[in-house]
């Protein structure tokens, strides 16, 4: 697996190994346990994560009102790994105010989810990278509100 472009049935793939492994108590790596800690905060998804070959080809259409559950929770991911080496700048600081705020790390995760899932979107559409201020921006706002 492509460690910075995984393809979409790779990170499936990876979500589907880690919680077969959690399931039969084998030994996960550190990525796997955190993934792990994100499917156990999210029993919508065990169905799904449970029965691979029956999702591993799943098609969501957002609009129409499907949440796509592997993107959901490699935002999680991204976010934790975003927040543990403060990149961008202010994040750490931004998920601890959320944290305090809701006094649930697993909102305050879905609130600078937004904003990641915005600013990519926002680049897919204008055809460009990411804009990091805006993401900034974004995060500190969702703080301070």
């Amino acid at each position: 697996m492509s460690l910075f472009n995984p393809s979409r049935d790779q990170v499936r793939q990876f979500f589907f190994d880690a919680w077969a492994k959690f399931q039969q108590h084998a030994a996960l790596t550190e990525l796997e346990k955190l993934a792990v800690e994100v499917m156990q905060a999210h029993p919508e998804y065990h169905h799904v994560l449970s029965t691979p070959d029956t999702y591993k080809d799943q098609a969501y259409f957002p609009e129409m009102g499907e949440t796509n559950p592997f993107l959901h929770m490699s935002l999680h991911l991204s976010i934790l790994e975003q927040v543990a080496i403060d990149q961008p700048p202010g994040i750490k600081a931004a998920y601890h105010a959320l944290w305090q705020k809701y006094d649930d790390a697993y909102q305050a995760q879905h609130d600078l989810m937004d904003c990641l899932a915005e600013t990519i979107w926002q680049a897919q559409r204008q055809g460009g990278p990411p804009d990091a201020e805006a993401y900034i921006a974004c995060m500190q706002a969702k703080s301070r509100a």
